[in-house]
Protein backbone atom coordinates (compact mmCIF):
# COMPACT_ATOMS: atom_id res chain seq x y z
CA UNK A 1 0.00 0.00 0.00
CA UNK A 2 1.18 3.52 -0.79
CA UNK A 3 0.76 4.72 2.80
CA UNK A 4 2.77 1.89 4.33
CA UNK A 5 6.21 2.60 5.78
CA UNK A 6 8.95 0.49 4.23
CA UNK A 7 10.65 -1.29 7.12
CA UNK A 8 14.35 -1.67 6.39
CA UNK A 9 15.11 -2.82 9.90
CA UNK A 10 16.86 -5.88 11.32
CA UNK A 11 13.35 -7.17 11.98
CA UNK A 12 10.44 -6.95 11.72
CA UNK A 13 10.61 -6.92 7.94
CA UNK A 14 8.08 -6.44 5.12
CA UNK A 15 5.90 -9.50 4.58
CA UNK A 16 4.85 -10.82 1.16
CA UNK A 17 1.13 -10.52 0.42
CA UNK A 18 0.77 -14.32 0.49
CA UNK A 19 2.05 -14.35 4.06
CA UNK A 20 -0.31 -11.61 5.15
CA UNK A 21 -3.29 -13.24 3.47
CA UNK A 22 -2.61 -16.56 5.19
CA UNK A 23 -3.69 -15.01 8.50
CA UNK A 24 -7.00 -13.64 7.19
CA UNK A 25 -9.17 -16.72 7.59
CA UNK A 26 -11.48 -18.47 10.02
CA UNK A 27 -10.00 -20.27 13.02
CA UNK A 28 -9.00 -23.92 12.66
CA UNK A 29 -8.58 -26.77 15.14
CA UNK A 30 -4.99 -26.79 16.38
CA UNK A 31 -5.34 -30.51 17.15
CA UNK A 32 -6.43 -31.35 13.63
CA UNK A 33 -4.82 -32.48 10.39
CA UNK A 34 -4.80 -29.05 8.74
CA UNK A 35 -2.70 -27.53 11.50
CA UNK A 36 -0.50 -30.63 11.66
CA UNK A 37 0.18 -30.44 7.94
CA UNK A 38 1.10 -26.74 8.24
CA UNK A 39 3.49 -27.55 11.08
CA UNK A 40 5.03 -30.35 9.00
CA UNK A 41 5.62 -27.97 6.08
CA UNK A 42 7.35 -25.50 8.41
CA UNK A 43 9.61 -28.20 9.83
CA UNK A 44 10.55 -29.54 6.40
CA UNK A 45 11.77 -26.14 5.21
CA UNK A 46 13.37 -25.11 8.50
CA UNK A 47 15.50 -28.25 8.59
CA UNK A 48 17.22 -27.08 5.41
CA UNK A 49 17.64 -23.53 6.71
CA UNK A 50 19.10 -24.75 10.01
CA UNK A 51 21.34 -27.21 8.20
CA UNK A 52 20.24 -30.11 10.38
CA UNK A 53 18.75 -33.58 10.34
CA UNK A 54 16.78 -32.69 13.49
CA UNK A 55 13.17 -31.53 13.44
CA UNK A 56 12.96 -27.94 14.75
CA UNK A 57 10.28 -27.31 17.38
CA UNK A 58 8.08 -24.22 17.02
CA UNK A 59 7.15 -22.16 20.09
CA UNK A 60 4.51 -19.43 20.26
CA UNK A 61 6.74 -16.63 21.49
CA UNK A 62 9.34 -14.22 20.14
CA UNK A 63 12.94 -15.13 19.45
CA UNK A 64 13.70 -14.40 23.09
CA UNK A 65 11.40 -17.28 24.08
CA UNK A 66 13.61 -19.55 22.00
CA UNK A 67 16.69 -18.20 23.75
CA UNK A 68 15.16 -18.82 27.16
CA UNK A 69 13.95 -22.29 26.13
CA UNK A 70 17.48 -23.21 25.09
CA UNK A 71 19.14 -21.92 28.26
CA UNK A 72 16.51 -23.23 30.69
CA UNK A 73 16.32 -26.74 29.19
CA UNK A 74 20.05 -27.29 28.79
CA UNK A 75 21.83 -24.83 31.07
CA UNK A 76 19.78 -24.87 34.26
CA UNK A 77 22.00 -25.70 37.22
CA UNK A 78 25.12 -25.87 35.04
CA UNK A 79 28.16 -23.68 34.58
CA UNK A 80 27.64 -21.55 31.47
CA UNK A 81 29.86 -19.20 29.46
CA UNK A 82 28.28 -16.46 27.35
CA UNK A 83 30.18 -14.92 24.43
CA UNK A 84 29.21 -11.26 24.19
CA UNK A 85 29.95 -8.57 21.59
CA UNK A 86 26.53 -6.93 21.34
CA UNK A 87 23.10 -6.47 22.89
CA UNK A 88 21.76 -9.93 22.18
CA UNK A 89 24.83 -11.66 23.54
CA UNK A 90 24.17 -9.65 26.70
CA UNK A 91 20.55 -10.81 26.66
CA UNK A 92 21.63 -14.45 26.54
CA UNK A 93 23.91 -13.79 29.52
CA UNK A 94 21.03 -12.15 31.43
CA UNK A 95 18.90 -15.25 30.82
CA UNK A 96 21.80 -17.46 31.89
CA UNK A 97 22.04 -15.60 35.19
CA UNK A 98 18.53 -16.80 36.02
CA UNK A 99 19.16 -20.48 35.34
CA UNK A 100 22.85 -21.40 35.48
CA UNK A 101 24.72 -22.44 38.61
CA UNK A 102 27.30 -19.92 37.37
CA UNK A 103 26.98 -17.60 34.38
CA UNK A 104 30.34 -16.38 33.07
CA UNK A 105 30.33 -13.40 30.68
CA UNK A 106 33.14 -13.40 28.10
CA UNK A 107 32.87 -9.83 26.91
CA UNK A 108 34.27 -7.88 23.99
CA UNK A 109 33.39 -4.35 22.93
CA UNK A 110 30.24 -4.31 20.81
CA UNK A 111 31.10 -5.02 17.19
CA UNK A 112 34.59 -6.38 17.91
CA UNK A 113 35.88 -9.97 17.69
CA UNK A 114 35.00 -12.44 20.42
CA UNK A 115 37.66 -13.55 22.89
CA UNK A 116 38.07 -17.21 21.97
CA UNK A 117 41.21 -17.64 24.09
CA UNK A 118 39.22 -16.74 27.17
CA UNK A 119 36.50 -19.15 26.05
CA UNK A 120 39.03 -21.97 25.85
CA UNK A 121 40.27 -21.17 29.35
CA UNK A 122 36.70 -21.18 30.67
CA UNK A 123 36.04 -24.57 29.10
CA UNK A 124 39.21 -25.94 30.65
CA UNK A 125 37.90 -24.62 33.97
CA UNK A 126 34.71 -26.67 33.79
CA UNK A 127 32.19 -24.72 31.70
CA UNK A 128 29.51 -27.14 30.49
CA UNK A 129 27.41 -24.94 28.16
CA UNK A 130 28.39 -22.07 25.83
CA UNK A 131 26.09 -19.51 24.21
CA UNK A 132 26.80 -17.24 21.25
CA UNK A 133 24.84 -14.98 18.94
CA UNK A 134 25.71 -15.88 15.35
CA UNK A 135 24.62 -12.63 13.72
CA UNK A 136 24.79 -9.76 16.22
CA UNK A 137 22.45 -7.19 14.67
CA UNK A 138 23.09 -4.56 17.35
CA UNK A 139 26.60 -4.14 15.92
CA UNK A 140 26.33 -5.61 12.41
CA UNK A 141 28.87 -8.38 12.98
CA UNK A 142 28.77 -12.06 11.98
CA UNK A 143 30.40 -14.26 14.60
CA UNK A 144 32.29 -17.49 13.83
CA UNK A 145 29.85 -20.33 14.46
CA UNK A 146 32.00 -23.05 12.97
CA UNK A 147 35.12 -22.13 14.95
CA UNK A 148 33.28 -21.81 18.26
CA UNK A 149 31.45 -25.08 17.64
CA UNK A 150 34.75 -26.91 17.19
CA UNK A 151 36.13 -25.46 20.44
CA UNK A 152 33.01 -26.49 22.35
CA UNK A 153 33.00 -30.02 20.95
CA UNK A 154 36.69 -30.45 21.75
CA UNK A 155 35.83 -29.80 25.40
CA UNK A 156 32.55 -31.78 25.32
CA UNK A 157 30.45 -28.68 26.10
CA UNK A 158 26.99 -28.04 24.71
CA UNK A 159 26.90 -25.19 22.19
CA UNK A 160 23.79 -22.99 22.04
CA UNK A 161 23.74 -20.57 19.10
CA UNK A 162 21.26 -17.81 18.45
CA UNK A 163 20.57 -17.81 14.72
CA UNK A 164 17.58 -15.48 15.04
CA UNK A 165 18.83 -13.06 12.36
CA UNK A 166 20.96 -15.37 10.22
CA UNK A 167 18.89 -18.51 9.64
CA UNK A 168 17.04 -18.02 6.36
CA UNK A 169 19.38 -15.26 5.19
CA UNK A 170 22.89 -16.63 5.56
CA UNK A 171 24.81 -19.90 5.64
CA UNK A 172 23.94 -21.86 8.79
CA UNK A 173 25.12 -25.45 9.28
CA UNK A 174 24.01 -26.58 12.70
CA UNK A 175 25.11 -30.19 12.31
CA UNK A 176 28.42 -29.51 10.57
CA UNK A 177 29.30 -26.75 13.05
CA UNK A 178 28.52 -28.86 16.14
CA UNK A 179 25.66 -26.57 17.20
CA UNK A 180 23.65 -28.47 19.80
CA UNK A 181 20.79 -26.00 20.14
CA UNK A 182 19.95 -23.40 17.49
CA UNK A 183 17.23 -20.73 17.49
CA UNK A 184 15.43 -18.63 14.88
CA UNK A 185 12.70 -15.98 15.07
CA UNK A 186 9.83 -15.71 12.61
CA UNK A 187 9.97 -11.96 11.86
CA UNK A 188 13.55 -11.76 10.64
CA UNK A 189 15.01 -13.49 7.56
CA UNK A 190 11.96 -15.75 7.25
CA UNK A 191 9.76 -12.69 6.50
CA UNK A 192 6.85 -13.88 8.62
CA UNK A 193 4.99 -12.06 11.41
CA UNK A 194 6.58 -11.70 14.83
CA UNK A 195 5.52 -14.17 17.48
CA UNK A 196 7.11 -17.55 16.79
CA UNK A 197 10.50 -19.07 17.60
CA UNK A 198 11.90 -22.36 16.34
CA UNK A 199 14.49 -24.41 18.21
CA UNK A 200 16.60 -27.25 16.80
CA UNK A 201 18.12 -29.71 19.29
CA UNK A 202 20.86 -32.28 18.70
CA UNK A 203 20.74 -35.86 20.02
CA UNK A 204 23.59 -35.19 22.44
CA UNK A 205 21.72 -32.19 23.84
CA UNK A 206 18.58 -34.30 24.36
CA UNK A 207 20.75 -36.69 26.37
CA UNK A 208 21.61 -33.78 28.68
CA UNK A 209 18.22 -32.07 28.98
CA UNK A 210 17.53 -30.93 32.56
CA UNK A 211 15.12 -32.87 34.76
CA UNK A 212 12.78 -29.99 35.61
CA UNK A 213 12.46 -27.53 32.71
CA UNK A 214 10.01 -24.59 32.74
CA UNK A 215 6.37 -25.49 32.22
CA UNK A 216 5.58 -23.50 29.06
CA UNK A 217 9.08 -23.78 27.57
CA UNK A 218 9.34 -27.52 28.26
CA UNK A 219 11.15 -28.67 25.11
CA UNK A 220 10.67 -32.42 25.78
CA UNK A 221 6.92 -31.70 25.81
CA UNK A 222 7.22 -29.93 22.46
CA UNK A 223 9.20 -32.88 21.08
CA UNK A 224 6.61 -35.40 22.31
CA UNK A 225 3.70 -33.50 20.76
CA UNK A 226 5.54 -32.83 17.50
CA UNK A 227 5.99 -36.61 17.11
CA UNK A 228 2.21 -37.15 17.04
CA UNK A 229 0.24 -37.68 13.84
CA UNK A 230 -0.93 -35.04 13.12
CA UNK A 231 1.82 -32.86 14.60
CA UNK A 232 0.83 -30.75 17.58
CA UNK A 233 2.20 -28.32 20.12
CA UNK A 234 1.72 -29.04 23.84
CA UNK A 235 -0.21 -25.83 24.45
CA UNK A 236 -2.50 -23.70 22.29
CA UNK A 237 -0.34 -22.16 19.55
CA UNK A 238 -0.65 -18.83 17.74
CA UNK A 239 -2.46 -20.51 14.84
CA UNK A 240 -2.70 -17.52 12.44
CA UNK A 241 1.04 -16.91 12.77
CA UNK A 242 1.75 -20.61 12.19
CA UNK A 243 -0.22 -20.41 8.95
CA UNK A 244 1.65 -17.27 7.94
CA UNK A 245 5.01 -18.89 8.74
CA UNK A 246 4.01 -21.92 6.68
CA UNK A 247 3.39 -19.63 3.68
CA UNK A 248 6.69 -17.84 4.26
CA UNK A 249 8.46 -21.21 4.33
CA UNK A 250 6.80 -22.28 1.08
CA UNK A 251 8.00 -19.04 -0.53
CA UNK A 252 11.54 -19.80 0.68
CA UNK A 253 11.25 -23.32 -0.74
CA UNK A 254 10.17 -21.91 -4.10
CA UNK A 255 13.08 -19.46 -4.18
CA UNK A 256 15.57 -22.13 -3.10
CA UNK A 257 17.80 -21.86 -0.04
CA UNK A 258 21.03 -21.27 -1.98
CA UNK A 259 19.36 -18.59 -4.11
CA UNK A 260 17.97 -16.90 -1.03
CA UNK A 261 21.35 -16.80 0.69
CA UNK A 262 22.99 -15.53 -2.49
CA UNK A 263 20.39 -12.72 -2.68
CA UNK A 264 21.10 -11.70 0.90
CA UNK A 265 24.84 -11.68 0.27
CA UNK A 266 24.36 -9.51 -2.82
CA UNK A 267 22.17 -7.04 -0.93
CA UNK A 268 24.75 -6.82 1.86
CA UNK A 269 27.53 -6.19 -0.63
CA UNK A 270 25.44 -3.47 -2.29
CA UNK A 271 24.88 -1.62 0.99
CA UNK A 272 28.54 -1.93 1.97
CA UNK A 273 29.51 -0.57 -1.45
CA UNK A 274 27.22 2.40 -0.87
CA UNK A 275 28.75 3.05 2.57
CA UNK A 276 32.23 3.01 1.03
CA UNK A 277 31.13 5.42 -1.69
CA UNK A 278 29.79 7.82 0.93
CA UNK A 279 33.12 7.81 2.75
CA UNK A 280 31.37 6.72 5.95
CA UNK A 281 33.00 4.23 8.32
CA UNK A 282 31.57 0.78 8.89
CA UNK A 283 31.06 0.17 12.62
CA UNK A 284 32.15 -3.45 13.20
CA UNK A 285 35.80 -4.48 13.41
CA UNK A 286 36.36 -7.68 11.46
CA UNK A 287 39.20 -10.19 11.28
CA UNK A 288 39.89 -13.53 9.59
CA UNK A 289 36.88 -15.23 11.19
CA UNK A 290 34.59 -12.34 12.19
CA UNK A 291 32.79 -10.79 9.21
CA UNK A 292 30.31 -8.07 8.41
CA UNK A 293 26.72 -9.20 8.80
CA UNK A 294 24.94 -10.20 5.61
CA UNK A 295 21.49 -9.29 6.93
CA UNK A 296 22.09 -5.83 8.47
CA UNK A 297 24.74 -3.18 7.86
CA UNK A 298 25.90 -0.97 10.74
CA UNK A 299 27.72 2.26 9.87
CA UNK A 300 28.74 5.38 11.76
CA UNK A 301 26.47 8.43 11.76
CA UNK A 302 28.31 11.50 10.41
CA UNK A 303 29.68 13.73 13.16
CA UNK A 304 27.29 16.60 12.45
CA UNK A 305 24.12 14.58 13.01
CA UNK A 306 22.29 12.53 15.62
CA UNK A 307 19.96 9.54 15.64
CA UNK A 308 16.70 11.48 15.78
CA UNK A 309 17.54 13.86 12.94
CA UNK A 310 19.26 11.22 10.82
CA UNK A 311 16.57 8.57 10.91
CA UNK A 312 13.86 11.23 10.89
CA UNK A 313 15.15 12.52 7.56
CA UNK A 314 15.10 9.01 6.05
CA UNK A 315 11.61 8.39 7.42
CA UNK A 316 10.26 11.44 5.54
CA UNK A 317 10.62 9.28 2.43
CA UNK A 318 8.45 6.57 3.97
CA UNK A 319 11.42 4.39 4.89
CA UNK A 320 12.39 3.32 8.39
CA UNK A 321 15.96 2.29 9.22
CA UNK A 322 17.37 1.44 12.65
CA UNK A 323 19.58 3.42 14.97
CA UNK A 324 22.08 2.31 17.57
CA UNK A 325 20.95 0.65 20.78
CA UNK A 326 21.96 1.58 24.31
CA UNK A 327 25.41 3.26 24.31
CA UNK A 328 25.51 3.25 20.50
CA UNK A 329 22.55 5.63 20.16
CA UNK A 330 23.57 8.69 18.12
CA UNK A 331 26.68 6.82 16.98
CA UNK A 332 25.50 4.35 14.34
CA UNK A 333 22.68 3.71 11.90
CA UNK A 334 21.65 0.27 10.69
CA UNK A 335 20.08 -0.74 7.39
CA UNK A 336 18.34 -4.10 7.46
CA UNK A 337 18.42 -6.17 4.28
CA UNK A 338 16.77 -9.43 5.19
CA UNK A 339 13.69 -11.38 4.24
CA UNK A 340 11.76 -10.71 1.05
CA UNK A 341 13.28 -7.33 0.09
CA UNK A 342 15.33 -6.92 -3.06
CA UNK A 343 16.78 -4.26 -5.38
CA UNK A 344 13.86 -1.78 -5.57
CA UNK A 345 13.48 -1.45 -1.79
CA UNK A 346 17.23 -1.42 -1.26
CA UNK A 347 17.96 1.28 -3.83
CA UNK A 348 15.17 3.48 -2.47
CA UNK A 349 16.63 3.13 1.03
CA UNK A 350 20.15 3.91 -0.15
CA UNK A 351 18.93 6.97 -2.04
CA UNK A 352 17.08 8.32 1.02
CA UNK A 353 20.08 7.61 3.26
CA UNK A 354 22.47 9.26 0.83
CA UNK A 355 20.31 12.38 0.74
CA UNK A 356 20.37 12.44 4.54
CA UNK A 357 24.14 12.01 4.71
CA UNK A 358 24.67 14.88 2.25
CA UNK A 359 22.27 16.99 4.29
CA UNK A 360 24.48 16.58 7.40
CA UNK A 361 27.29 18.36 5.55
CA UNK A 362 29.39 15.21 5.30
CA UNK A 363 31.47 15.29 2.13
CA UNK A 364 30.26 12.30 0.14
CA UNK A 365 33.05 10.67 -1.84
CA UNK A 366 30.89 9.14 -4.56
CA UNK A 367 27.33 8.08 -5.38
CA UNK A 368 26.20 5.28 -3.11
CA UNK A 369 23.21 4.66 -5.36
CA UNK A 370 25.46 4.06 -8.33
CA UNK A 371 27.82 1.85 -6.31
CA UNK A 372 24.91 -0.27 -5.07
CA UNK A 373 23.29 -0.46 -8.48
CA UNK A 374 26.53 -1.79 -9.95
CA UNK A 375 26.35 -4.70 -7.48
CA UNK A 376 22.64 -5.33 -7.90
CA UNK A 377 22.48 -4.88 -11.67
Amino acid sequence: MEDETLLMLPGPVPMPERVRSAMARQAINHRGAEFGNAYADIVRVLKGLFGTKNNPLVISGSGTSGMEAAVSNFGKGRKMAHLINGKFGERMYTIGQRYASEALPIESEWGTPLNLEKLTSALEDGVEVVTMVHNETSAGILNPGEEVGKICRKHDALFIMDGVTSIGGDVFKADDWFVDVAIVGSQKCLAAPAGLAAVSVSDRAWDRVVKNPPYYLDLPAYKKNAAKDPMETPYTPAVPIFLALREACLIIEEEGIENRISRHHKMAKAVRSAVAAWGVDMFPKTDAIHQYSNTVTAACIPANSNDKDFRGSVKKFGIQIAGGQDHLKDKIFRIGHMGAVSAPELLATIAATEYTIRKTGHKVTDSGVMAAAEVLG
